[in-house]
């Protein structure tokens, strides 16, 4: 991803909240996902393969890699959000632009724009297999603020 843009969280608390919230994710948990890197308008997702996790060329599954890379534009954006407010994806695009054969599967998301209500995030994808690390999905995706339930 190029420079990214510099972002201020309005919440003191805003970590603790992201942490808790990705912690509630059965998905997450399932994919046995864990958050790598997290600041004010960047997350990054990390899982390890699993054979459960692939299609049927052994790489990871496309809604493998759509889920990991879903969650860590989500929480990038929901680190810019106020306190009492929580993220819903509205919609996302992601083009799969190489096999993702690989032992580590990281989705790096950014904040593009955080808006009022919507915030537009891009989200890079790669994979990491003998040392080498290569793009495989780049993601577009717009997010929602929502009151905490």
């Amino acid at each position: 991803m190029s420079e990214r843009a510099a972002f201020t969280a309005t919440d003191p608390q805003w970590e603790s909240r992201v942490r808790a919230s990705f912690a509630r994710q059965g998905a997450m948990a399932h994919l046995g996902a864990t958050i790598e890197e997290l600041a004010p308008g960047a997350c990054t997702v990390v899982t390890a393969f699993r054979p459960d996790f692939s299609q049927q060329h052994g790489f990871f599954h496309a809604g493998v890699t759509s889920a990991v890379a879903d969650s860590a534009g989500g929480y990038a954006a929901q680190t810019l959000f106020p306190p009492g407010s929580d993220v819903l994806t509205v919609e996302f695009k992601i083009n799969l632009i190489a096999p993702a054969h690989g032992d580590v599967l990281r989705a790096r998301g950014e904040v593009v724009r955080s808006g009022r209500t919507l915030t537009i995030c891009r989200v890079d994808v790669e994979v990491v297999r003998d040392g080498a690390t290569t793009v495989c999905a780049v993601m577009q995706q717009t997010l929602m603020r929502v009151a905490s339930r």
